[in-house]
């Protein structure tokens, strides 16, 4: 405890700027200070109360205040107050005053917030390009919407909801902005429309590439059946008598699996109650289904797309069933060298599954080379997006054979290479042809994504053309996710408003 007094004779009013001499008493006040080698410190001050002479003045009296020590109500020194501030923008409440207590400042986790809350931010400058996106406070349920300045690269403001009107409200506030950087939500393309025609609007490349993956995947498996076809039939002309498989619409004993025949009825009566004009949600509670699901069945265009991951099974070892089965025939028939062998060359599974397809080598259950292992359609996709150059020779292979087996998928991945040179080549402005090419062709979900494009055209353009996007939106995002997390759910939008804002 480190005690001093006032050698000030006279004091400026806060209220009046008038000097006084005139004192009326004293008393002590204690601020604490930042800790000695993990001791706390308390300075214990003298302090003079002066009256204030001016006659027009409201304060009667007032207490002198030391620059750079004290302030109005104040028990913390500035040093002390800064520390805390700062461990209460990383820890917050709890966490904060644990390891603030451990470092010898002892402080409650309410006072934290408090300081936390009485923080001042910075005021952003102007805001030439704007990037836009949501966050979710409770996933489903409640949301708010970032701002960040792309150009100085850190967040300016958060606003309550995901809705047009308070982002236009503050569009309309900052007249300056010339660029704005989204996605694809139509609620921040209204704002921007509305509150700012001078900005330009740019859809985030990410966003594009993204949606048009899951309109690939969805025509992956709108085609699958042909690349089984093609490989029965490869393996129909390389074995004139295969041995009988068990087809995926059948269970293990041969007879029709339920869950097939699940998905062919509701597939059935969802498309049934939408034709006769009847609302998803009503089809929701008709047939006692989740919204996304009876969602998914409106919008496959036949069933055989949402077979695909029930009748096509596929297992860790299909990969390396060929490699098992020629070291067999070349005499080594024990499992567990194989499983040392196929473990090597990357196989992620356990030594059961070997020794089970071993055995069947031994009980002559399999007689035959199996073929190569059918691509899933996720692993499909990812050869289709893939840049060829960076394909592996396996992949590359696949991505042939693809092309071989279904001229729709040869044509889906000549439409996707295309729009890849549009996005690395900054060629927005040739987008208008490459959706006019995807209308020659059967493909109904890549028609689906381009008419799409053709709603928010000028953005997707700008977003094709410029190097701008919400990248750095993206990773503010994953930020206050980590933000809000270390708050334990109990904040508020306030208090993480001000932690994100906030240089950490």
């Amino acid at each position: 405890m480190l005690r001093t007094r006032s050698r000030t004779s006279s004091a400026r009013c806060p209220h009046c700027e008038e000097h006084s001499r005139r004192v009326l008493g004293r008393y002590e006040r204690r601020l604490m200070d930042a800790p000695l080698g993990g001791v706390p410190v308390v300075i214990v001050l003298l302090i003079w109360r002066f009256k204030c002479l001016a006659a027009d003045c409201p304060a009667v009296t007032f207490a002198e205040q030391i620059p750079g020590l004290t302030g109005p109500h104040a028990r913390y020194t500035p040093v002390l107050r800064g520390q805390l501030c700062r461990m209460a923008e990383v820890l917050v409440g709890r966490p904060g005053a644990r390891l603030a207590g451990r470092l010898g400042m002892m402080v409650a986790k309410d006072t934290l917030l408090r300081l936390l809350r009485a923080a001042p931010l910075q005021e952003p400058g102007p805001v030439r390009v704007l990037g836009i996106d949501e966050f979710a406070l409770l996933k489903g349920h409640t949301y708010a919407t970032i701002l960040v300045d792309l150009e100085v690269r850190r967040p300016i403001d958060v606003l309550p909801g995901r809705e047009a009107e308070p982002v236009a409200r503050w569009l309309a506030g900052h007249p300056e902005v010339e660029i704005v950087c989204r996605d694809r939500a139509t609620a921040y393309a209204e704002a921007a429309k509305q509150a700012a025609p001078q900005a330009v609007q740019v859809a985030d490349v990410w966003h594009l590439w993204n949606n048009l993956a899951k309109a690939v995947e969805r025509t992956v498996a709108a085609h699958y059946n042909c690349l089984r076809s093609a490989r029965k039939g490869a393996a129909a002309s390389n074995e004139p008598e295969p041995p009988p498989m068990p087809d995926g619409l059948l269970d293990v004993h041969g007879r029709p699996r339920r869950i097939v025949a699940t998905i062919r009825e509701r597939h059935r009566a969802v498309k049934e109650l939408h034709a006769a004009g009847r609302s998803l949600r009503g089809i929701s509670r008709d047939l006692d289904l989740d919204y996304y699901s009876v969602r998914r069945y409106a919008r496959a265009e036949n069933v055989d797309e949402l077979l695909v991951k029930v009748t096509q099974r596929w297992s860790k070892l299909d990969d390396y069933k060929p490699y098992i089965y020629r070291r067999f025939t070349e005499g080594c028939h024990n499992a567990r060298q194989l499983f040392r062998e196929v473990r090597d060359q990357g196989y992620p599974g356990e030594r059961t599954m070997v020794s089970r397809y071993v055995r069947l080598l031994r009980e002559g259950m399999v007689t035959t080379p199996p073929p190569p292992a059918l691509p899933k359609p996720r692993r499909a996709l990812r050869g289709i997006m893939t840049h060829p150059e960076r394909l592996r020779p396996d992949e590359a292979v696949g991505i042939k054979e693809i092309r071989a087996a279904c001229p729709e998928l040869d044509a889906a991945i000549e439409h996707v290479r295309g729009f890849a040179g549009l996005m690395h080549e900054h060629r927005g402005v040739d987008l208008p042809v490459w959706i006019a090419r995807i209308d020659q062709d059967a493909l109904p979900h890549l028609s689906q994504f381009a008419n799409g494009l053709l709603h928010d055209l000028d953005a997707v353009t700008a977003g094709l053309s410029t190097t701008w996007s919400s990248g750095q939106v993206e990773g503010q995002v994953t930020r206050v996710k980590l933000l809000k997390r270390a708050g334990y759910g109990r904040a508020k939008l306030d208090l993480l408003r001000t932690r994100i804002l906030l240089r950490t």
